[in-house]
């Protein structure tokens, strides 16, 4: 099979795009800009397209599918291209996001598909790592780079099921359906819900329809695991009249003892590298998902004891034995309180400096910032950073210090707007008996969290 790629250099787009050259097809892609790491590697497979930009020559009537990024829009050539010859009759060419081109790679397969708000990356790593430590082969799409897979896509031939993180947010610039709606899950999880992406989802309510529908778009007969704790998930299963499997699950028991987390099971203690109640949460939504798929408890316990994390989730960058610098992606308020909360919890003798960057759409909008409201309660010292250029360029109304100050009611917190003057006062610190957390989704303007945190930890 022949694929091109419009928009390759994404982050799942150009690891779909590694994932389908493993499996021996023949790969193409576009993009009018790559950046790292999709740019090293795509060069290293081969896969990096020889000039930026969009070239109709590179579409063919030799191609099976053509697969679009979210900033392939109308009007771009090659996709007009591709639509030309769509229409050829006898042509063979199909256009496909790519939810559904994975659904498509997956039809005859058992799917597994975990959506929320919050810890589906977390959830999806760790039934991967432990399907992949007792020796089950899948397929699999995740949102973070997870250690023990080379890519955040794979797919086989032989596999029986597929393990896909359920996203809300949009499919493409051309379909505005979220992706989490195209998979059609045999197995579906709920891992909580929070307004997030108002860009998209203006209203609180227009996002919790996308979360009824997903549950509509479970196959009927199917399970539906779902996190008993958050109201807003059991009010929208009490109206559900879908006919599956409902399976609740809560936190599982743990202790902290001397910084480091056990869970407790059946009187027994088992020793974990996560921590914090959301991961909690997690690990029992993981463990029912793998019961759900054969793991028996002693195989799960075992193999979840190793797992580490994914890739900038409550990711520890650097330690010594009187600081610690962690990075995670927590970026909408629900995020933001419970990472913020786990890391005093974990460190309750330490001062926790918790560092907040603002980059999204609903975390620069002023109607959505008062829900940041007590989301860092628990930091003994709060910063936020933001960018101005940032929100004129997603042509957002301005917000000031004040704001947004006002809006998180934390008292002392910081607001800064250069990012340079932010890491430079880190650095600065004092930071015997204190830890740093760092949170965002983006990257403050191009800064360098590995270096800051050595520059920390060997002071």
């Amino acid at each position: 099979m022949r694929v091109h790629f419009i928009a390759i250099g994404g982050a799942v787009m150009h690891n779909l795009a590694l994932a389908l050259k493993q499996k021996g097809y023949k790969v193409t892609g576009s993009d009018d800009e790559i950046f790292e790491p999709s740019r090293s590697r795509l060069y290293s497979a081969g896969l990096l397209p020889e000039k930026t930009g969009w070239d109709q020559g590179r579409i063919t009537s030799d191609i099976d599918v053509v697969i679009l990024g979210m900033h392939a829009r109308d009007g771009n050539p090659e996709l007009e291209k591709a639509r030309e010859l769509e229409r050829v009759p006898g042509s063979g060419l199909k256009i496909q996001s790519f939810p559904e081109f994975l659904y498509e790679q997956t039809a005859d397969k058992k799917r597994i598909v975990i959506g929320g708000s919050h810890g589906k990356t977390t959830i999806t790593s760790m039934v991967m790592h432990v399907l992949k430590s007792n020796g089950v082969l899948f397929d699999y799409m995740v949102g973070s780079i997870v250690e023990g897979f080379d890519t955040m896509v794979g797919l086989s031939k032989d596999s029986e099921i597929a393990v896909f993180e359920g996203d809300e947010y949009l499919t493409s610039a051309l379909d505005r359906r979220p992706k989490f709606h195209l998979y059609k899950p045999h197995v579906s999880l709920i891992s909580g819900i929070a307004w997030d992406h108002v860009n998209v989802f203006p209203e609180e309510e227009d996002y919790l329809e996308q979360f009824r529908i997903f549950i509509e778009k479970t196959e009927v007969g199917g399970s539906l695991v779902y996190c008993a704790e958050d109201p807003i998930l059991q009010d929208l299963i009490k109206s559900s009249g879908r006919i599956l499997d409902y399976i609740p699950y809560r936190e599982h028991r743990f202790e902290n003892i001397s910084d480091k987390t056990q869970l407790i099971f059946n009187g027994d203690k088992y020793p974990v590298n996560v921590f914090g109640r959301h991961n909690m949460q997690n690990i029992s939504a993981a463990r029912t998902i793998c019961e759900l798929l054969g793991i028996n408890h002693a195989d799960f316990y075992t193999s979840i004891a190793s797992f580490t994390g994914a890739a900038r989730r409550m990711q520890l960058l650097q330690e010594n034995d009187e600081t610690a610098v962690y990075l995670d992606f927590a970026h909408a308020p629900s995020k933001v309180m419970a990472t913020t909360t786990a890391m005093k919890d974990q460190y309750p003798a330490r001062h926790l400096v918790a560092v907040l960057e603002l980059h999204t759409f609903s975390s620069l909008n002023a109607k959505f910032l008062p829900r940041y409201e007590t989301s860092m309660e628990c930091a003994d010292t709060a910063i936020v950073y933001y960018n101005p250029k940032t929100v004129a360029h997603k042509k957002l109304p301005k917000i000031s210090v004040r704001q947004i100050a006002e809006a998180f009611n934390k008292q002392g917190l910081d607001v800064y707007s250069d990012a340079d003057k932010l890491m430079q006062d880190l650095r600065g610190f004092s930071w015997t008996g204190s830890n740093l957390l760092i949170m965002t989704s983006g990257n403050f303007d191009g800064q360098d969290m590995q270096s800051l945190a050595s520059s920390i930890i060997d002071k």
